[in-house]
């Protein structure tokens, strides 16, 4: 309608209306291009806070299991100095020897969720996120735990290696039964029971002892053996302090 108003006004040379019928049409264009850039804008904010939820979920997940396994090699780092104490003792007690070394040996690993961090980054909608956050927190974060994450050394250590290979399957098998790991409410291993329970002849246990303890390969890789576990809970300390820092910067942003 309004074009055929046009080519009538241009046919009748009424250039008055159509100086009017332009800026109509200007008008009509910029404000639905407003329009479109308000919807764009809307969809944005709603999305940029949907990520912000989702990456406090994960956050918050990831920094409940990573306190888990600080915790257990914790008490790892404490089966690691158990073992060099008692292999050091001609007369130390048998089973606790064994207990202590096996353990020693434990591995545990807690990656970090990405997906929602992943998804964000490959779509081109870190803009969506506020700058300080994805700056001060977010990428550090993520950055430092894809680098850390993979604990491999401690999973395919000379010490692990040379224990598992000494103390034989009847007698693993029985540890992992009688002394087995605990997990917290999210399913995460958190620690070793208390109440350790073997349910082998005290000759049986006084072999694998003296197996150890003649062992210089056991005794010389548990040393390399801490360096690594202990190394294990500076990453985890680092990967708690920046989960704190990133869902502090979230949870301003959400409130």
């Amino acid at each position: 309608m309004l074009l055929r108003r046009i080519t009538k006004h241009v046919k009748d040379q009424n250039w008055f209306a159509v100086g009017i019928d332009f800026v109509i049409v200007v008008i009509g264009v910029f404000i639905g291009i407003q329009v479109a850039n308000w919807n764009d804008a809307r969809s944005d904010r709603q999305l940029g806070q949907e990520y912000t939820q989702r990456l406090i979920l994960d956050l918050e997940q990831d920094l409940a299991g990573t306190r888990s396994l600080k915790d257990y090699y914790a008490q790892v780092l404490v089966s690691v100095q158990e073992a060099d104490r008692l292999l050091a003792e001609p007369g130390s007690d048998n089973q606790a020897l064994v207990v202590a070394a096996y353990r020693a040996s434990e591995y545990n690993d807690n990656p970090p969720n990405t997906a929602t961090w992943d998804e964000i980054v490959s779509s081109g909608h870190l803009k969506l996120l506020p700058t300080d956050a994805v700056k001060d927190g977010l990428g550090s974060y993520y950055k430092f735990r894809k680098r850390v994450a993979d604990s491999a050394e401690i999973r395919t250590s000379e010490y692990r290696k040379t224990v598992r290979s000494l103390i034989p399957l009847t007698v693993q098998l029985a540890i992992r039964k009688g002394c087995s790991d605990i997990y917290d409410e999210l399913n995460v291993a958190s620690g070793f029971v208390s109440d350790c329970q073997i349910d082998l002849n005290d000759g049986v246990l006084m072999d694998v002892a003296e197996a150890l303890r003649a062992s210089d390969a056991v005794k010389e890789s548990l040393r390399h053996h801490y360096s690594l576990v202990a190394f294990m809970q500076i990453n985890n300390d680092g990967d708690i302090a920046g989960a704190e820092n990133a869902l502090a910067l979230l949870m301003q942003i959400a409130s």
